[in-house]
């Protein structure tokens, strides 16, 4: 068989298509939309702070030369996950990927948090997500293709103590993800998660000299090592890519190891 008959790296080529990157603006989200653009794809960077979505738009633009631009949505509404798919299908005709990053972890003992510390959380991580995919389904559908990649996480998988909020809320993204994909399935849509380990983003900085996560790192971790965020990348493009064409529903684990022990 010749060459030409394996299209083998071919199918990861994104040239031509659009994506949107909640949360884009930092941290695996920037990872995820840098990745993406690297492989030829448009991206709308969504934070809830303007000035920071096209400040990290202007950086992936110089990069790669490809379209992007930022946009402020607060993905807990609606309405504004409706007017976000809105400006990027104006701008683009047609918008074939959705990666959801957006996500905020509150950590401590159940006994020390508030209810409205839950809330945020589970408002931010789980309906944000949801709010989003509501609101693309219909333009995906008519399409016909889609790619929907949410950020779930290996603490949505297993527990760990004083991570509540986070854990129930990323357990709920693995669960949402699941049906989703079933859901989705006739369309053309698929839907899968990453569930990231222990990356050193922004939100995990200020423990990372601690004793609980070194710990958590050393003898856990089977690299024995944080995650570099640009190691998210090749996943993020392999689920958002023509590749992923037979796989949807799934959980994929980028954590070193951590989850095999």
């Amino acid at each position: 068989m010749t060459a030409d008959k394996l299209p083998g790296i071919r199918l990861f080529d994104l040239t031509n298509q659009a994506a949107i990157v909640t949360g884009g603006s930092k941290g695996l989200g920037f990872a995820i939309a840098s990745g993406l653009a690297s492989a030829g794809c448009r991206v709308m960077l969504v934070s809830r702070h303007l000035a920071e979505a096209e400040s990290a738009a202007n950086l992936i633009r110089e990069q790669f030369s490809v379209d992007t631009f930022g946009h402020e949505a607060d993905v807990t509404c609606l309405d504004a996950c409706q007017k976000m798919v809105a400006a990027a299908v104006d701008r683009w005709t047609q918008v074939q990927i959705l990666v959801n990053s957006a996500g905020i972890n509150i950590r401590g003992p159940i006994d020390e948090l508030s209810a409205e510390q839950f809330d945020q959380v589970m408002n931010i991580n789980v309906r944000g997500t949801w709010n989003a995919c509501r609101s693309i389904v219909p333009a995906m559908k008519g399409a016909g293709y889609g790619r929907i990649v949410n950020l779930a996480s290996t603490l949505g998988l297993v527990g760990l103590a004083n991570r509540t909020p986070y854990a129930s809320s990323k357990g709920a993204v693995v669960q949402m993800t699941r049906a989703l994909g079933l859901e989705l399935a006739p369309f053309g849509i698929t839907c899968n998660a990453i569930c990231p380990g222990p990356f050193l983003t922004e939100m995990n900085i200020p423990i990372a000299d601690s004793e609980e996560a070194k710990k958590f790192i050393v003898g856990a971790v089977a690299l024995n090592r944080w995650g570099e965020l640009a190691e998210i990348q090749g996943s993020a493009i392999y689920l958002a890519s023509p590749a992923a064409s037979y796989t949807t529903g799934s959980m994929l684990t980028v954590d070193g190891g951590w989850t095999a022990r």
